[in-house]
């Protein structure tokens, strides 16, 4: 979980009960801590700039344009275009449980300079250009994503000579792990991957035959690549290697097969492409903070309690 400067208090003042906020400028960022502590509905705001948002504490109930509410929860971002409003609802803030969000500008010249890095020293595949998403994109961090979000924070009340030198380092790799994310999270939501793009058609392919041992140089082979060029595409354009996303995608098929009632523990490891039930219970633990039988546990308590 994010955590505010310890010297936060130095620099804060308290003038409104519903997102009162403290900006610290940097050269190419403005970041903004709101903090809300009382319940409230229908808070508008909006920005000028290209905006990040994190969640630090607390939950918010976000409305963008036509799109449906959602939750905004620890743990997750939010990247929007200049000028979209947003629509805030805060439903559990109190006095003594605040709700904390960073909110942080980003230059149009650093996004541009960062996009334009990208497709010259790490070009995608089939002529497809990086490009800064238009519209909103809700997502989960990674830890990757979540360490330089809290550098920066620490950075924000830092009085280094050196500072915005600092911040422009962040930012960009910030820019660069975003698109990276994002565009993983499209290959997978789409249904391009019976087409022409290889790493679409990666992609699909890994997905349907998580329960089969699948190698670097067995999937390179079905896109027509050779396997360290299917390799440095594949990292460059998702930001993990392809036997990190393969493991992410067996751990997330056995945490929806661990749903089900009908399927037994035993069971679920193979479907999921693991061979060793020992170690599919060290790995899934490791990433969920649970033993697979002790989240299958929780999720059929939490149907009966429901």
């Amino acid at each position: 979980m994010l955590q505010l400067p310890k010297d936060f208090s130095l620099y804060r003042r308290l003038d409104t009960l519903v997102e009162n906020k403290t900006a610290f400028t940097m050269e190419q960022a403005e970041v903004n801590i709101f903090e809300t502590h009382q319940q409230a509905e229908e808070v508008l705001l909006k920005f000028q700039q290209p905006v990040f948002a994190s969640m630090i504490r607390g939950k918010k109930l976000m409305k963008l344009k036509a799109e449906p509410l959602f939750e905004f929860l620890p743990g997750e971002s939010l990247l929007l275009p200049a000028d979209q409003t947003m629509c805030i609802n805060f439903p559990e803030a109190q006095l003594n449980n605040p709700t904390h969000c960073l909110a942080m500008t980003l230059s149009e010249d650093k996004i541009q300079q960062t996009v334009a890095l990208l497709n010259e020293t790490m070009p995608k595949t089939d002529q497809e250009e990086w490009r800064f998403t238009p519209g909103s994109f809700h997502f989960s961090n990674s830890p990757a994503i979540q360490q330089i979000i809290q550098r920066l924070l620490f950075l924000s009340t830092e009085e280094h000579p050196s500072k915005d030198l600092f911040a422009n380092l962040m930012l960009q790799e910030l820019i660069v792990r975003i698109l990276q994310t994002e565009s993983r999270a499209n290959y997978i939501e789409s249904e391009k991957g019976e087409g022409n793009d290889r790493l679409a058609f990666a992609v699909t392919y890994i997905r349907k035959h998580l329960s089969e041992p699948l190698t670097v140089e067995q999937i390179s082979q079905k896109v027509y690549m050779s396997e360290s060029s299917f390799y440095r595409a594949f990292r460059d354009t998702f930001g993990v290697t392809p036997v990190e996303f393969i493991n992410n995608e067996r751990m997330k098929l056995a945490r929806r097969l661990l749903q089900n009632p009908g399927r037994k523990v035993q069971d679920v490891y193979l479907s999921a492409g693991y061979n060793s039930l020992s170690y599919f219970n060290r790995v899934f633990k490791r990433k969920y903070g649970l033993s697979p039988k002790a989240y299958r546990e929780q999720v059929l308590s939490g149907r009966e309690e429901g």
